[in-house]
């Protein structure tokens, strides 16, 4: 059988389960949207004509704004049927990082709402998706499984965000993962995301969907209070979370109705080890540990074999079937095997022999598991955000008054880690710099804890030295 890529599994999906709930989209505040199958199938095949219509071709890179809203799948799928890619766009980007991002993409045309018209219309050409209204119908012609689909820009090691090109492949072999491994998402299940759409989260969860034929539910964002009431009243089976929510849900009161869901499985980057017992308690339902990145997709797993053991140990599990993994001699975590992206967008190569780093420490327990140790990234994450500090640094020295700036992650008990900047700029608030930045970054980039200082400790080649600053954390 041929290698199917996503517009094949999205015609397969369309003609197997045509009356079935595809997507319900809940926004909270209204009644909530739902397509079936057959709906995705049409009205993407509706935006993929008036987009072809608007001069948009296979190869091109098409900038989305978008909340959660139908649209937006919508247009990654038209944009699918006709070979170009995605890229898609935090709707918290101010000027700096959206710019990067849409310059260093090469992005000709935006895709938006009025909402963020005004922000984009400098950096690009816009198209309000309420405009995209079809003349004609679509005919699809076949597609390349080894076609970019995304550039999803992921924050590195070092400097500004970089664009993972990531094709059909990638997200086949990562749906694939889901339905013929651990957790097995099946036509029967209940899918639910309360993640933004321009995360790659609510991406795979659309893929898995749209492969098992399971019913996917897209909240607007994650609401602490209401977030179990939702998955109650869905019928949800499965859902994945991330960073500060398993925290969070926890800190909500408890309520009667806590067990009173359907859910049979979940799956938690970064379970936090001393309340994972509690989780489980509280909810009636195992938390399994996953592992990831939008470089390499669904590489590490926790299945039922090994949770029981591993219930807040912090241990990730064992690789997917599909993944290889292996600890060099400085403890970096590599991986290797089919799947992965194509590559950050016009930089070198980052993958040695097949394998990629990393950049995060881990070891083997006696039963080959693997247990991440720390990392060697120059990134925060806070609240499952990545952020390079670099790239704050960067807009913190472009201020007339500051000197010198360094950005580091400090510990959090409900982020995880906050934004921490130390700066010699005299004459300078915090509230200055906080305003600065603020103009010129996403929120949650913006440093909360600010410490000033007559001079910071350099290396002999004039950078600031961090180990230094680390080291009085």
């Amino acid at each position: 059988m041929a290698e199917q890529s996503l517009v094949d599994h999205l015609l397969v999906a369309a003609e197997r389960w045509p009356d079935r709930p595809a997507w319900t989209f809940d926004p909270g505040d209204a009644p909530a949207t739902t397509l079936t199958f057959h709906d995705v199938a049409r009205r993407s095949a509706a935006y993929a004509q008036v987009l072809r219509e608007r001069g948009i071709e296979a190869g091109d890179r098409v900038a989305v704004m978008l909340d959660n809203q139908p649209e937006f799948p919508l247009v990654w799928l038209a944009l699918m049927r006709i070979g170009a890619a995605m890229v898609p766009l935090n709707v918290r980007y101010r000027s700096a990082d959206a710019g990067h991002v849409v310059a260093d993409a090469g992005v000709r045309v935006a895709i938006t709402s009025p909402s963020y018209a005004e922000l984009l219309a400098p950096l690009a050409e816009v198209v309000l998706v309420d405009d995209l209204v079809p003349a004609r119908s679509w005919t699809q012609g076949p597609v390349d499984p080894a076609t970019p689909v995304n550039v999803q820009y992921t924050s590195g090691t070092t400097g500004h965000p970089k664009g993972c090109v990531l094709t059909h492949r990638y997200w086949t072999t990562l749906g694939n993962s889901m339905l013929d491994e651990f957790p097995y998402v099946v036509a029967d299940d209940v899918m639910l995301t309360a993640q933004p759409f321009f995360y790659l989260d609510p991406q795979w969860n659309v893929v898995t969907a749209l492969m098992s034929g399971a019913h996917l539910v897209l909240l607007d964002g994650f609401h602490p209070s209401t977030f179990w009431a939702k998955v109650r009243e869905h019928e949800v089976t499965y859902f994945y979370c991330l960073a500060a929510m398993p925290t969070l849900l926890l800190k909500m009161p408890p309520d009667p109705a806590d067990r009173a869901h359907r859910v049979r499985v979940v799956q938690c980057s970064a379970i936090p080890p001393a309340l994972h017992a509690e989780l489980e308690a509280r909810w009636g339902v195992p938390w399994f540990e996953a592992f990831g990145m939008t470089e390499t997709g669904a590489d590490i797993r926790v299945s039922p074999g090994d949770h029981d053991e591993l219930v807040g140990s912090g241990c990730l599990g064992r690789a997917a079937a599909h993944r290889e993994v292996r600890i060099d001699v400085g403890g970096q975590l590599w991986l290797r095997g089919p799947g992965m992206m194509d590559g950050y967008l016009g930089r070198p190569d980052p993958f040695v022999d097949g394998w990629f780093p990393t950049g995060d420490l881990a070891r083997l327990d006696d039963q080959g598991r693997i247990c991440l140790e720390g990392r060697l990234k120059d990134m925060i994450r806070r609240s499952g955000e990545n952020i390079a500090a670099h790239e704050v640094e960067d807009v913190l020295l472009a201020h007339p008054a500051v000197r010198l700036a360094a950005v580091v992650g400090v510990p959090d008990e409900i982020r995880g880690e906050e934004v921490k900047a130390y700066v010699v700029a005299p004459g300078v608030s915090s509230e200055d710099l906080t305003a600065w930045c603020s103009e010129r970054l996403a929120a949650f980039k913006v440093p909360r804890i600010w410490e000033f200082r007559d001079d910071l400790p350099l290396t002999a080649s004039h950078r600031v030295e961090k180990a230094k600053l680390g080291a009085e954390l």
